[in-house]
């Protein structure tokens, strides 16, 4: 490949199965349409942006309008459409599995069935189910579980349980808002304290959390005194960021001051952002002047390559 051997922590796949069952299942609530999509199409998109590897996740809604037994089935379908497509492409794709909550017992089912027959890359996980967010204590067994298998998370938004703004589909706005929330719940819960051995992505640079992160360090510790200042902040750090939809000199700035070295990673947001946006973001990270040291790089692929030690084979 070339130079910037890209890889993309925040590339959807589209599975047809999923996605002609949809609109019978509540469509996206989001207001966003499901686009055209094809392997083929993802391997040029990444060809003409030097992505060496895009890990492929099941955008927003998920399974969320399935019930029972057909949520778990779409699920695994999901799975193993993409894990198929890793077995052809191993260098090309990786495979961020869909899980089936709110239901936990058939998550983590599900999760060991990925991890130990499907040989997944990590987790998909949405910011929130029916309006419970992930530092809900009833998500506790399994961030228990996921923590045991030292697993990558992503976290991709979804709407929240509100109202759409009439004309601004969720993912313009809502989208950020709602990683922000779902990521200070968790940290305010003791999610991020508790379970150190898993990786947490946050889409679109952590939606507002870098820059508001301050503010929540002084705030929640008014809440509840058991927690300080400091182990805000600890905590908020803890989290990896990708750049999708994030790119530009005030973002890159904000972002690059609050994140720990290597917590930050290339992201598109393929196919759901079209390729002239995802195109205009990736020049603005390629055009920033700001770098140090080997940030750059970072960004571009050393760091996915600690979290993924298979693409360094």
């Amino acid at each position: 490949m070339s130079d910037f051997q890209r890889i993309d922590v925040h590339q959807h796949v589209v599975p047809p199965v999923w996605a002609k069952a949809l609109p019978d299942h509540g469509g996206d609530p989001s207001g966003w349409a499901t686009p055209t999509w094809s392997p083929q199409h993802a391997l040029d998109f990444m060809d003409s942006l030097q992505i060496q590897t895009g890990v492929l996740s099941l955008t927003a809604p998920g399974v969320a309008g399935w019930q029972g037994k057909g949520a778990a089935d779409m699920a695994r379908q999901v799975n193993e459409y993409t894990a198929n497509l890793v077995s052809q492409h191993p260098t090309r794709f990786g495979n961020f599995v869909t899980l089936p909550l709110p239901d936990v017992d058939a998550a983590i089912r599900e999760l060991e069935y990925a991890f130990r027959e499907l040989h997944a890359d990590g987790v998909v996980l949405l910011t929130n189910y029916n309006g419970i967010y992930l530092g809900d204590a009833r998500f506790r067994p399994l961030w228990q579980a996921l923590d045991d298998l030292g697993a990558v998370v992503f976290i991709h938004p979804t709407k929240p349980p509100m109202d759409v703004i009439p004309g601004i589909p969720g993912p313009v706005a809502d989208y950020p808002m709602d990683t922000t929330r779902t990521a200070l719940h968790m940290v305010s819960n003791g999610v991020m304290r508790t379970f150190k051995k898993m990786k947490v992505i946050l889409s679109h640079a952590g939606g507002f959390l870098p820059y508001a992160a301050l503010r929540f360090a002084e705030l929640i510790p008014v809440l509840d005194p058991q927690i300080t200042k400091a182990s805000m902040v600890d905590d908020l750090k803890a989290f990896y960021f990708d750049t999708a939809l994030s790119g530009g000199d005030v973002t890159l700035k904000a972002l690059l001051a609050f994140a720990k070295p290597g917590h930050v990673l290339y992201g598109s947001d393929f196919p759901y952002a079209p390729t002239s946006v995802a195109v205009s973001f990736t020049e603005s990270l390629d055009a920033y002047a700001g770098y140090r040291d080997n940030e750059q790089a970072q960004i571009n692929h050393l760091s996915a390559r600690a979290l993924f030690p298979r693409l360094n084979k």
